[in-house]
């Protein structure tokens, strides 16, 4: 299998049971509260509404994205004129689905506008997000998810700051059992990422994922020091990197809306990944963050397990979200 057909593989993907465990906390608190709205209702009218709003905000939807999602259901609910409550939760289905639809039109994966016959080199990842999100765990599952479709993968350790990055990186090639380019703690990471690139394209790698440093305290020396990887990888294979994935916590509700402003900010970001959705009530941060910054998600992680990493259908994910509330 090539680096393509990965890609399109998730298209239209029926939905996944380990996605629909995984948001089984915020399917829960996004499902309960809409009930008790009901308590007592009658109809949906705009005093309904007000409330919907509130639970939508309270499940780090986001502020700008609700108000979105309320105008749509508002003129609905005007031409209409009743709905209950199961028609309510099908019409918040459809137009979530659709807003996530949208988002993920905007930046499809560089593999998917490129025929395998011209795409010269390796497939490049540069992965970015905080300490403490996930990173190098989001990268080795996703390494192991190339690997097992039959994929030859590169790991280059440029998080060469923090303590403790590159061993832990190494770690995670061996699980995945994927090969890793590293020159250790405290080197320069455009010079690990040049090599990096060097390597993959002359011992015909498919896929090369680089690490980078997660530090936010200096935006510039973080803006600059990527923006170098960028240019030195460039110079071995001119599109490269062909997508640059952020990584982000789902179970920090607003301060992931934060890091997504602070790294889009400093670089161009192509895709997002939402990591630990299982452990948290907060997975609305998933519909927010992509209406908002106009980024698709690529990837959710739903669990700690190496195929716990998927890659994100939006119908599925709004099926699996609203999936209590089907009728029979």
């Amino acid at each position: 299998m090539s680096i393509f057909d990965f890609f399109k593989k998730g298209k239209n993907a029926p939905v996944d049971d380990s996605v629909k465990q995984g948001l089984t906390k915020t399917r829960s608190s996004i499902l309960d509260k809409i009930g008790r709205l009901f308590v007592g209702k009658s109809k949906v009218d705009d005093d309904f509404l007000d409330q919907l709003e509130e639970v939508l905000i309270t499940s780090d939807v986001g502020v700008k994205t609700t108000v979105k999602i309320i105008e749509r259901l508002q003129k609905r609910v005007e031409m209409d004129k009743f709905m209950d409550e199961n028609e309510l939760k099908e019409l918040l289905q459809q137009e979530i689905t659709l807003l996530l639809t949208e988002n993920s039109h905007k930046s499809q994966p560089y593999s998917l506008d490129h025929a395998s016959s011209s795409h010269k080199g390796p497939y490049v990842i540069m992965v970015v997000g905080v300490n403490g999100v996930g990173k190098t765990t989001t990268i080795g599952k996703l390494a192991h998810s190339f690997k097992s479709d039959g994929l030859r993968v590169l790991l280059a350790a440029g998080d060469t700051f923090r303590a403790g990055a590159v061993d832990q990186l190494h770690i995670w090639s061996e699980r995945a059992g994927v090969d890793i380019h590293s020159h250790g703690m405290n080197t320069d990471p455009a010079s690990v990422a040049f090599e990096a690139v060097k390597k993959a394209k002359e011992s015909d790698y498919d896929v090369l994922i680089v690490d980078t440093a997660g530090r936010l305290h200096n935006k510039v020396n973080l803006m600059n020091e990527l923006s170098k990887m960028k240019r030195v990888m460039s110079k071995i294979v001119p599109d490269a990197p062909h997508e640059v994935l952020l990584v982000l916590d789902a179970s920090t509700g607003q301060n992931a809306f934060e890091q997504a402003s602070k790294f889009t900010e400093v670089t161009e970001v192509t895709a997002l990944a939402l990591t630990k959705l299982d452990g948290t009530a907060k997975g609305g941060v998933v519909i927010g963050i992509s209406d908002t910054f106009g980024i698709p998600v690529r990837y959710i992680g739903v669990g700690e397990q190496m195929n716990d990493l998927k890659l994100f259908n939006p119908e599925a994910f709004v099926n699996s979200l609203f999936y209590e509330s089907k009728i029979g």
